[in-house]
């Protein structure tokens, strides 16, 4: 597997505008993938201007749910899925498509047939020879590991001893040593028809495919504990995870290649955690490249009555950046910046650590005085400094039509 910061994803675009504005062909040393929906496209990515040049896209069986590269930037590998996100499974087409990378282009070339999988996989990830898949899925939570063929393509299923994999599983995560696996279970926040699923980390040790010696991070039982993300420092023991439905984030040390179960740091995501408007919801967390700053991101798009229509409540839609003690691992708050769109549901961070981009999955309509504007789904593009701090450049509007936008990536070629 590529380090994290090979894999994190930028996205760069034009002034505020309504659809995607396309520049000249200029040569770059990134490709960017981006889907709406099944639609896979990809773009060159300019840096230094900021600019993302649109050149194809690939067609996957149902809606991009997840991707991952190979370790030699070489083949990339997307899950998808017809289920809707969520804990209700509507659809039957699941799978792990494999594609190669041209070199030169990025262009992506589909290898083999798609492999077929039982259920809406959710996340997956590459083990660090780059040898299986990993891939998670939510309902019924579990977590399964195929082979990679010679031939690059999906391979067949790794039999495994009987696993917790706890309740809705959102991320699945190897350890930089190799020899360990993070399954993220997030939980389900409790309703007035039920109660609340408890959350936790579900560590494995890891060898050749097969998961063994499993135990439980769950603080308090997993009771008010819904964690979503997780991110490894790059060259200290560190591991930083976003609790989603508390607004938090935790940092664990790590001993052993593996994290410990104590919370060694936990801090608030929302720049108001005593205002909260709507349903606030923390989404990804990644750190930066240089080890010295942390990012998460606060998503809400709840809506009221306006006119007949229904618009946007209030609350924070921002990325938070944590300057990183270099001696203990702690976070501190140090910036709130807003995304100027709705509910980024991911961001990414190029691997130069100069530029960070937020997606947001859908339209919400907002208002504007006495009257009602949309805001797009779509991209926002932001500069970071030396600082760790944010500058808003730019946005993206996306118009979806009726998919969702739903993951970003970047491969250096």
């Amino acid at each position: 597997m590529p380090s994290r910061r090979a894999f994190l994803s930028l996205l760069a675009g034009s002034a505020i505008a309504p659809h995607l504005a396309f520049a000249q062909r200029r040569p770059g040393q990134l490709a960017l993938y981006a889907n709406v929906g099944p639609e896979l496209t990809h773009y060159d990515v300019d840096l230094v201007n900021a600019e993302l040049i649109k050149r194809d896209s690939v067609t996957l069986p149902a809606g991009v749910q997840y991707c991952w590269p190979h370790r030699s930037q070489r083949y990339f590998y997307v899950a998808s899925s017809s289920s809707a996100a969520g804990n209700v499974q509507t659809g039957t087409e699941h799978h792990v498509t494999a594609f190669s990378i041209d070199p030169t282009t990025g262009a992506l070339n589909q290898i083999g047939d798609p492999m077929r999988l039982p259920v809406r996989p959710i996340h997956m990830t590459l083990d660090n020879e780059s040898q299986h898949i990993l891939v998670a899925f939510n309902n019924p939570s579990s977590l399964r590991v195929y082979r990679i063929n010679k031939d690059f393509t999906p391979g067949e299923e790794v039999p495994q001893r009987t696993i917790d994999a706890g309740i809705y599983a959102h991320q699945v995560r190897v350890t930089p040593d190799g020899r360990h696996v993070v399954l993220v279970t997030r939980g389900n926040e409790g309703t007035p028809q039920g109660p609340e699923d408890p959350g936790a980390l579900m560590v494995f040790d890891y060898n050749n495919g097969v998961l063994s010696n499993q135990y439980k991070i769950a603080p308090n039982g997993g009771r008010g504990y819904g964690p979503r993300h997780l991110d490894f420092h790059p060259t200290e023991p560190w591991m930083y995870v976003s609790i989603e439905t508390q607004n938090q984030m935790h940092m664990h040390r790590m001993q052993g290649g593996k994290p410990r179960p104590e919370v060694a740091f936990n801090k608030t995501t929302l720049l108001e955690p005593s205002n909260i408007r709507s349903r606030q919801a923390a989404s990804t967390v990644h750190v930066h490249p240089n080890g010295r700053f942390v990012y998460g991101a606060n998503r809400s798009q709840d809506v009221v009555e306006l006119n007949g229509k229904k618009v946007y409540k209030g609350g924070e839609n921002s990325i938070v950046v944590y300057a990183i003690n270099q001696q203990t691992g702690e976070p501190t708050a140090i910036q709130h910046i807003e995304t100027q769109k709705v509910h980024p549901r991911t961001f990414h961070i190029d691997p130069s650590g100069r530029m960070l981009v937020a997606q947001h999955n859908l339209p919400v309509d907002v208002r504007d005085g006495d009257s009602v504007r949309t805001v797009w789904a779509g991209l926002s593009v932001f500069r970071m400094g030396a600082d760790g701090k944010l500058t808003f450049a730019r946005t993206y509007d996306i118009d979806v039509g009726d998919k969702i936008m739903w993951w970003m990536g970047m491969v250096p070629l």
